[in-house]
């Protein structure tokens, strides 16, 4: 598969989806004008990796994102439906929320997103210096 990217802009979070580190990362505020048209490549990208991901290889999808308006959060939680899927039918697939350590409502957002899912989701802090 080939490597998805998209550059940041002021309004829509870079993503590097690299199938050759199965590191897939989302980084940047989320308020694009469509949520919707600008996430939609992107979750027909993570089904075509999901469906030829190898049993031996763990996936991680790593978000870093200090805001993100309503749509986007519920595109997001289709991206995270899609994982939670994948690892209930014994993918190896985790999150990894990197939240800055003085922004409460990103992680207060991380938690929520995480409650109904089952597959491994850490959230963590990181100093912004």
């Amino acid at each position: 598969m080939q490597r998805y990217f998209i550059s940041e802009t002021k309004s829509s979070p870079a993503i590097d989806f690299d199938p050759a580190t199965n590191l897939l990362a989302l980084i940047g505020q989320s308020y694009p004008e469509n949520a919707f048209k600008f996430y939609e490549p992107i979750l027909e990208w993570a089904d075509g990796y999901l469906a030829q991901l190898s049993p031996d290889v763990e996936a991680i999808l790593e978000f870093q994102m200090p805001y993100m308006n309503t749509s986007s959060t519920k595109c997001l939680m289709m991206l995270l439906d899609k994982f939670d899927s994948a690892y209930s039918q014994g993918k190896r697939v985790a999150v990894r929320w990197i939240c800055n350590a003085d922004n409460e409502s990103e992680f207060e957002c991380a938690e929520e997103l995480k409650e109904d899912l089952s597959l491994p989701f850490d959230i963590l802090t990181k100093e912004v210096g």
